[in-house]
């Protein structure tokens, strides 16, 4: 299709919204019409005590809305955290941490092989609902290591992380950011600013003034759902999200093998300026010039569209707005009898604020993917605000497969912000690996054996890898339709190799799954991560020990040493799905923290001291010092000091000269300073 040089392709996608820990399930709950917003649960604020079925001051009309599971849960380990710091940290950057590695492995893009290049980061966000809470405990409570939950850090620690040296940007056009940052990368990129980019959306909702605000604005609706485009429609269902796109140039994505599970062809920002009557009401003016730009930009006709994710609030006068801009853009030269289908996640999962357009997105990947418009849900009664029978447009209300036109389908997205700024992003079907003409889609060679090797950063969380892997080869799982060379030969370029190793070798699906399922009952690893005796692992896996090539790649692999894969797989292989990395998360919360510290007593009780309970929080998680370790080398840099000297001042009264303390530089010293300070106290 047109446009080609200037298109980007979606070659890797990862999310988290209620109901859903990835884009499978969200495609389950959106094929299968379910509702995944409940009950407000009592971590989030006391919706009893708050609840009320009229406006009245300070309450909320609603008990219900989007809620992510675990908001807590977080692998500190892996990203090289202390619990103390993992506490501390605002649950919006570590679940936009672990969902942007989860992208990443989607997309066939090792971390490490990114890092120190060009990659952009941007995240669309509008709330700090974590900072907001720790400030309003009072500012007593207040301590340095709050200088990590600045909104722009959510950006700016996933570049950090992963070392990521482009552009990092947060967006806040409220509820179409993640679409504005969208449109912003799909910029960057054609300007060859970068060659690929990180696109997220993030929203958890910690507090209940935003809903108390629309309850007395008359906009939050009654029962916690989206109902768009119905004649019940009352208004806002807000939710939790976490979403996350990985973009690049689609010529490059060609070259390199990558999955092109979307294209975006085009994209226009654009606001209302003063189109509408006040700053807050919706523009017909203001979405149709958008519309019209995007489209193009993609360099597509408008009534060509099969499929517009609508912004789709559930707000009667938005949703009548939107949808009049809609139908006068996509029904020009429309035939009468075929309608674009309109649709809305947060039907489904409600509205995540600055992930909701993102949501959207990813949706309408999905719905590219697999061919199929999922349901519109809490439709009864098309709202009589809405000309249906002048508007090309059609709600469905069951499950539909895309008009077969001879031609890719096509399909739009929109977000629209309180902040006036409308977006939309115009996409086109990806291409499967095999449409691409790719030769390891052939089956593999007869009698062949493959190396599957598999990495974690710890001996439980390789275990459980290993497992998903074995689900992944049998029957009935995904694996199952790919051919071991592909599936052997993405495991070992495409997935960040970590130091707790094991590789096993099959020459069919079944010999691989036995093979796994043996290792993770018996796979010790030793020191760095490899076999305590790489011979014995390699003698008892008779597929490998008959194959010296093979042999000496795993044996390689398990000692940490580069292996030339391409050599020992051959030309023409194609990347397929792997399983995802195995989380070893735990609870972090701030309360938590404390109660943990206080359970140590201090250097009472337990047998710990000071030192180790101070270290336990702000040592890296992964840290095994002794005394003469190093505090630099554990992780105790001067952010770590500043905020020790705090928590020491707060819950011990100590006054510490900031120079005395950087003066220390070995844990012993550490130590042998806190018992002295203690025994003063005395």
């Amino acid at each position: 299709m047109g446009n080609e040089p200037r298109s980007v392709a979606v070659i890797g996608m990862a999310c988290k919204f209620p109901g859903a820990a990835d884009p499978d399930q969200l495609w389950d709950i959106l094929r299968n019409g379910r509702d995944a917003t409940s009950e407000t649960p009592p971590e989030r604020y006391d919706v009893d005590a708050m609840y009320s079925a009229h406006p009245e001051p300070g309450t909320v009309v609603s008990r219900r809305a989007g809620y992510l599971d675990a908001i807590a849960e977080f692998d500190a380990e892996f990203f090289g955290m202390s619990p103390g710091e993992a506490a501390d940290l605002d649950p919006q950057q570590r679940l936009l941490l672990m969902t942007a590695w989860e992208a990443l492995e989607d997309a066939g893009q090792p971390p490490g092989e990114l890092a120190g290049g060009r990659t952009g980061v941007y995240v669309g966000n509008t709330r700090g609902d974590f900072l907001e809470r720790r400030f309003r405990q009072g500012l007593e409570t207040v301590t340095a290591s709050q200088l990590n939950n600045y909104r722009a850090l959510l950006a700016g620690r996933l570049s950090y992380q992963l070392d990521l040296r482009g552009p990092s940007v947060l967006i806040d056009t409220a509820c179409s950011s993640s679409l504005a940052a969208v449109h912003a990368a799909v910029q960057s990129i054609r300007a060859q600013e970068i060659p690929l980019a990180l696109v997220a959306g993030v929203n958890i909702a910690l507090r209940p003034d935003e809903s108390v605000m629309m309850t007395q604005a008359g906009t939050l609706a009654h029962d916690g759902r989206s109902k768009f485009a119905d004649v019940g429609a009352d208004g806002f269902a807000p939710s939790d999200g976490v979403g996350v796109v990985v973009l690049k140039p689609l010529a490059a994505a060609r070259a390199d093998g990558d999955p092109i599970r979307a294209v975006i062809q085009g994209s226009a920002v654009g606001n209302n300026g003063r189109t509408s009557e006040s700053l807050l009401a919706p523009s017909v003016e203001g979405q149709t010039a958008v519309l019209k730009w995007a489209y193009e930009d993609a360099g597509v006709a408008p009534s060509e569209v099969d499929f517009v994710e609508a912004h789709g609030s559930g707000a009667p006068n938005l949703d009548q707005a939107e949808l009049e801009a809609l139908g006068r853009v996509v029904g020009e030269g429309r035939p009468a009898d075929r309608p674009c289908y309109v649709g809305s996640v947060k039907t489904n999962i409600g509205y995540a604020e600055g992930a909701g357009s993102i949501a959207g997105l990813i949706k309408t990947v999905l719905c590219l993917e697999h061919r199929r418009i999922p349901p519109n849900l809490h439709l009864s009664t098309p709202t009589p605000l809405i000309p249906w029978d002048e508007l090309p447009l059609a709600v469905p209300t069951g499950l539909l497969e895309f008009p077969d036109r001879g031609r890719p389908a096509i399909a739009g997205v929109t977000g629209q912000g309180a902040s006036c700024l409308n977006a939309h992003v115009v996409l086109r079907e990806g291409e499967p690996l095999t449409a691409r003409g790719g030769a390891g889609s052939a089956e593999d060679a007869a009698g062949s054996t493959y190396l599957l090797p598999l990495s974690a950063r710890t001996p439980a969380a390789l275990k459980e890898l290993a497992l998903a892997y074995a689900r992944h080869l049998s029957p009935g799982g995904k694996g199952a339709a790919f051919g071991l060379r592909d599936i052997c030969h993405s495991a070992a370029t495409r997935r960040q190799h970590h130091p707790h190793r094991m590789a096993v070798a099959g020459a069919t699906h079944a010999e691989l799954v036995n093979a796994l399922c043996a290792r993770a009952r018996s796979h010790e690893p030793g020191g760095k991560g490899r076999s305590r005796d790489v011979s014995r692992e390699i003698s008892r896996d008779a597929a490998l020990s008959y194959d010296p090539a093979l042999s000496a790649a795993a044996k390689s692999y398990l000692d940490g040493q580069d292996v030339d894969w391409n050599a020992l797989f051959g030309a023409g292989c194609v990347f397929v799905p792997l399983p995802a990395y195995p989380w070893q998360a735990e609870r972090y919360w701030p309360r938590d923290a404390a109660a943990g510290a206080d359970s140590a007593g201090g250097g009472s009780g337990d047998g710990d001291d000071l030192a180790t309970v101070l270290l336990g929080e702000h040592a890296r998680a992964a840290s095994d010092y002794r005394d003469s370790s190093l505090l630099s080398e554990i992780g105790i840099d001067s952010l770590a000091r500043i905020e020790i000297i705090a928590k020491l001042a707060q819950e011990h009264r100590f006054e510490i000269d900031p120079e005395e303390l950087a003066s220390l530089h070995t844990v012993g010293q550490l130590r042998v300073f806190l018992r002295q300070l203690e025994a003063q106290t005395v």
